[in-house]
């Protein structure tokens, strides 16, 4: 067996030596590059230019031959507003509406996310009993998928569920957690941070893993308070990796879909749509199927999460620069 491997492996060195004689090992590598370059553009950047192309045509029809040229009316439909803070005086009222939510679920769900998850490291990363099972608890929910969180939570949530019947046995009514408009976007806030805090808890833990204990203990013969040297020393240390873990859940948090949409359906009526929904019922679930609409949606939300990266990577060097 061993003497067929390397008759194989001489077959073969012999057309590498050539062509690495001939074409040289930059030339030579190339080669090896052009398939996956290939399947790259057929299966990435082929869709960007498709989409690109879609954004600027009308209709319901899939066949780019079928449709028609609207150039920039698609972003004209999205951003004709005569007054942005209503969405009623807006040409498409269900983008603006699923624009106000996006904002309204990153801010609370960014905020929730890092400050709990901050918490939740400082205290993970202190001398408690039990630390390795403590961590491995509040890790456990990012193990699950999206929409068995949604489904656990909406099952706990239901009008026959759990939490109302811990409320009926303590003798308060029931609440329609899931019909009424701001119990369901708090839910939604609460479910998504409650199923990603575990992730940047544990960014978080080995930031603060990774600064110096020596740095503590001159802070300790200091005779500095807890809170001083929270303030002085754990949080500057700490801030690159805040900073990553900020943006990262900026990010997350534009993207979010399947466990919103799983959990509540982009209901009641339209409080917790938010603008990948949009772009999913616009294109593909609505009736008509409005493709160009959807296209240039999911193009304005792109450039944010463009923007959003080159703020993570802006941040990085400066901190990495001093």
């Amino acid at each position: 067996m061993a003497v067929f491997l390397n008759s194989c492996m001489r077959i073969i060195e012999i057309p590498m030596l050539y062509l690495q004689q001939k074409l040289g090992i930059s030339k030579l590598a190339w080669v090896f590059l052009l398939p996956n370059l290939l399947l790259f553009g057929l299966f990435a950047f082929l869709p960007v230019v498709l989409n690109l192309v879609y954004a600027m045509t009308g209709s319901d029809q899939i066949l780019l031959e079928d449709r028609t040229w609207v150039g920039m009316g698609n972003y004209n439909t999205l951003l004709s507003c005569k007054d942005f803070l209503d969405p009623n005086s807006c040409t498409d009222d269900l983008f603006w509406r699923a624009v106000y939510n996006t904002l309204s679920f990153v801010l609370l769900q960014v905020g929730f996310m890092v400050g709990f998850a901050l918490l939740t490291a400082l205290i993970l990363n202190s001398k408690i009993r039990a630390r390795g099972f403590f961590r491995s608890v509040f890790f456990f929910p990012v193990l699950l998928s999206p929409v068995v969180v949604a489904l656990i939570w909406k099952w706990i949530l239901q009008r026959e569920g759990l939490a109302n019947a811990a409320l009926e046995g303590a003798g308060f009514d029931t609440i329609n957690w899931l019909l009424d408009r701001h119990w369901a976007f708090f839910w939604s806030v609460f479910v998504s941070v409650w199923a990603h805090m575990g992730f940047y808890t544990l960014i978080l833990l080995a930031g603060l893993q990774a600064i110096p204990r020596d740095v503590y203990e001159a802070a300790s013969m200091d005779a500095a308070t807890p809170l001083r040297t929270f303030r002085r020393i754990t949080l500057p240390l700490l801030m690159p990796t805040m900073i990553v873990v900020l943006v990262l859940s900026l990010i997350k948090s534009v993207q979010t879909f399947d466990e919103v949409y799983a959990f509540t359906g982009g209901g009641p009526g339209s409080a917790t749509t938010f603008l990948i929904q949009y772009v999913y019922e616009t294109g593909f679930a609505g009736m008509p199927r409005l493709f160009g609409l959807a296209s240039a949606a999911s193009i304005l939300l792109a450039l944010v999460l463009v923007v959003l990266t080159f703020l993570q990577l802006w941040a990085s060097r400066r901190n990495a620069n001093g």
